[in-house]
């Protein structure tokens, strides 16, 4: 029996250094050491046990046996988890001089995405909630219940995306869908802004997109007056431009408006005593932005009664701001994907 043991053992130490050796990674040396020194079914294990069935006379040279595979186990696996250490080290801290430095991009707000932030953080700070819509509307909601009347040209499909085979669908062509669609699910008082992607049929050129960038407001509650559109406008033009900027308003139409006014800036580039200044052409005023106190139709037109109510509605182009606001020339530069142009901002 003690030749048979000793047999045994030593098989199991030719298999052992023959495996500990392929170990190349830590599953290979967690699957060798389980396999040697698991408590239940470890080669080594099963060996001490089988001692208590050697005869007493045979034991010490059969308990000598396996004392030594156990030495050579645990040297062995302590040599290959030093190896496995060394090599992990080596992988990481390895360096070759003659790469070229990796620098990694730091991240940047596209300029539309920051100027957007940018205005519906100034109007949220104001008691704003911010309010989505879709994309594609139903002309209803975007001409009809915003009082325009049928002949405006901008119903014709010269000027609108309208969607083949579905007459009443369009690409609508400012957010003041938005505005109707929360009036009709909501009750006043109303606070909202409504920025979004709008789609015309204009040429591309330096100042025209087909597809461009709006943020408009709505404000709907008892005793709201003129005065009170006209403050709340300086208080945004003057967060988003400075202290030193002055507004006025100048008398202007709009379908969806009664009164309508265009927001007129002083040029923050020469403040007016540049005739020959690009940004102002001159004059010292810049447009801004279309806005009016909201049509008693409108607000009829979506169950508002405007002999209780009243309310003010503005509107503007992100591009547009972003434009005046850092002297950007051309607004398809914005679109370009030109990382010279993206990472002088944000």
């Amino acid at each position: 029996m003690i030749n048979e043991l000793k047999k045994e053992i030593d098989q199991a130490k030719t298999t052992f250094l023959k495996e500990v050796g392929e170990v190349q990674s830590q599953e290979d040396f967690r699957n060798i050491k389980e396999k040697y020194t698991s408590r239940k079914k470890g080669i080594l294990t099963g060996f001490l046990q089988r001692l208590k069935d050697v005869p007493p006379p045979d034991k010490p040279t059969a308990g000598n046996a396996v004392n030594q595979l156990k030495v050579l186990v645990e040297t062995g696996l302590n040599e290959a988890e030093a190896r496995l250490t060394a090599l992990k080290a080596t992988k990481e801290t390895h360096v070759d001089p003659t790469l070229p430095p990796f620098v990694y991009p730091v991240g940047r707000a596209h300029l539309l995405s920051a100027i957007r932030k940018r205005a519906e953080d100034i109007f949220i700070s104001m008691g704003y909630e911010v309010a989505h819509g879709y994309e594609v509307e139903l002309e209803d909601y975007n001409f009809t219940t915003l009082n325009f009347p049928e002949y405006h040209p901008s119903r014709d499909e010269q000027d609108t995306f309208f969607i083949k085979d579905f007459p009443d669908y369009l690409l609508r062509t400012h957010t003041s869908p938005v505005q109707i669609r929360y009036m009709k699910q909501h009750k006043p008082p109303l606070k909202i802004i409504s920025p979004g992607k709008v789609f015309r049929k204009d040429d591309p050129d330096a100042t025209h997109s087909p597809v461009f960038h709006q943020v408009e407001g709505l404000l709907v509650d008892k005793n709201i007056h003129f005065s009170h559109l006209k403050g709340t406008l300086e208080l945004f033009i003057k967060a988003f431009y400075g202290e030193n900027i002055n507004a006025r308003l100048r008398p202007s139409y709009f379908p969806f408006t009664e009164p309508s006014a265009e927001l007129d800036i002083s040029c923050f580039m020469c403040f007016g005593k540049n005739p020959l200044c690009k940004v102002c052409k001159g004059t010292g005023w810049i447009e801004i932005l279309g806005c009016g106190m909201v049509h008693p139709k409108v607000l009829s037109n979506c169950d508002i009664d405007p002999e209780i109510y009243s309310g003010f509605a503005f509107g503007m182009g992100i591009e547009r701001i972003a434009m005046l606001k850092y002297e950007v020339s051309d607004m398809r530069m914005m679109y370009d994907n030109d990382l010279r142009f993206n990472c002088q901002f944000g």
